[in-house]
């Protein structure tokens, strides 16, 4: 049994350009359901949605200005969790660094200047 793959949806600009060439005579229904992988009773139901006025430019605007409202709340998600991130960082306090020879450790941390009290 063959399986019928991801499910996917078209846009309403995809479905308006493809029911204008079907209707010109542009691309034949058989051509459309092998070059786009889309079953003949989909491209059945949007021809006759094409036909009854359903698919049409102002559906079409309306479709996109969606998908770009949903991009922009994902970017905006995004810059709020990359400034919270930010934040996070700037206010953990930073371990100092080891200067030239100096050895250091991560539990210890850099070693101590020796004192110019002299040594015993």
């Amino acid at each position: 049994m063959k399986s019928r793959g991801p499910y996917r949806r078209h846009s309403t600009p995809f479905k308006l350009q493809l029911c204008q060439d079907i209707r010109n005579g542009v691309i034949g229904r058989r051509d459309a359901q092998r070059t786009y992988s889309v079953s003949a009773n989909l491209i059945q139901l949007w021809l006759t949605q094409f036909d009854r006025g359903e698919l049409n430019d102002e559906e079409a605007e309306a479709s996109v200005i969606a998908e770009y409202e949903a991009h922009i709340a994902a970017l905006e998600r995004k810059v709020g969790q990359l400034t919270m991130e930010l934040d996070l960082v700037k206010k953990t306090p930073r371990q100092p660094i080891a200067e030239g020879n100096e050895k250091s450790s991560i539990i210890t941390g850099p070693r101590p200047a020796p004192s110019d009290g002299g040594a015993k």
